[in-house]
């Protein structure tokens, strides 16, 4: 409860800040006389919750997000664990891939339009490139990073290359795979809020743009606190699955004293247990004996 008390009051920190600034229209080097009150803001924002374009945008834009985003996660890891365990994937797709992956996605909207016969699939087809990369690379990275005798262990008592894929390779990336996936939802509200604004015909970048041609700068704030707050519901989401579906990783401890491992079903800490070693002369034990081993449950 502390913590989410610290949080609720930074939030309210920055919006009584933002208030203050604004309401004094001070203009010391930033101008925030320019910049409409939190309370204008929150008037629009009721405003636009009460007509049915707020929502159609926000349907729009989530429509386009999670079709794209889909899309991104399932060739993403396939691809990057591809690349990974084949040298000829590596050899056939990688130069074409490292090619591409240094531009923008954003850069890639006039391409979109010429190839797609509608806007809405170039934005889909955007979104999903935003988030490509970020999941491809930390897939690639995370399948090279696993320990060797897993597989070798597995190839010994008789698993083939489809059961090595399912018992070792895709839960031991799953954290890697996570990462990425993080990074991929918040590129992608990137890449889907510019596109709406440059080809968009509804969504929630193109209503904060369509705001800021009218010189509503309030609108504006709307959309930008609409895009900052889906953003964090999608990333958070995608966080907790990540924990869901890793529970059996160990989980920092942010309380003091020593560390505690966190037991993931009953969500308590189990405790750490040393191990009694057997007392030998000093100097002469081995290098083996000194070390502690810890047990948990």
């Amino acid at each position: 409860m502390t913590r989410y008390a610290l949080r609720v009051a930074s939030l309210a920190a920055a919006l009584g800040l933002w208030q203050l600034l604004t309401s004094r229209d001070v203009d010391l080097w930033l101008r925030f006389s320019q910049f409409p009150t939190t309370t204008d803001v929150a008037r629009t924002f009721a405003d636009r919750l009460a007509g049915p374009d707020y929502w159609t945008d926000l349907t729009d834009s989530l429509t386009r997000i999670l079709t794209g985003f889909l899309l991104a996660a399932v060739l993403g890891v396939a691809t990057g664990v591809l690349v990974a365990r084949s040298r000829l994937a590596e050899d056939l797709l990688g130069p074409v891939l490292e090619v591409i992956r240094p531009i923008p996605a954003i850069a890639l909207v006039p391409v979109a339009i010429l190839l797609f016969p509608s806007n809405e699939q170039g934005i889909v087809f955007i979104t999903c490139t935003a988030a490509f990369f970020p999941v491809l690379v930390s897939t690639r990275h995370a399948v090279r990073a696993l320990t060797p005798v897993w597989e070798e262990a597995v190839r010994t008592m008789g698993g083939g290359r489809w059961r090595v894929l399912g018992s070792v390779v895709l839960p031991g990336a799953l954290p890697g795979v996570f990462g990425g996936l993080s990074v991929g939802i918040g590129v992608s509200w990137i890449c889907v809020i510019s596109a709406e604004m440059i080809s968009g015909q509804y969504g929630v970048g193109y209503r904060t743009w369509q705001d800021y041609t009218v010189v509503d700068y309030p609108g504006v704030f709307v959309g930008m606190v609409t895009i900052g707050v889906l953003g964090w519901l999608t990333s958070t989401a995608v966080e907790l699955l990540g924990r869901r579906l890793t529970h059996w990783l160990p989980r920092a401890s942010y309380g003091p004293g020593p560390a505690r491992a966190t037991s993931a079903r009953a969500g308590t800490a189990a405790p750490v247990v040393r191990t009694a070693l057997p007392a030998v002369r000093k100097g002469t034990e081995p290098e083996e004996a000194r070390d502690d081993y810890l047990v948990r449950d």
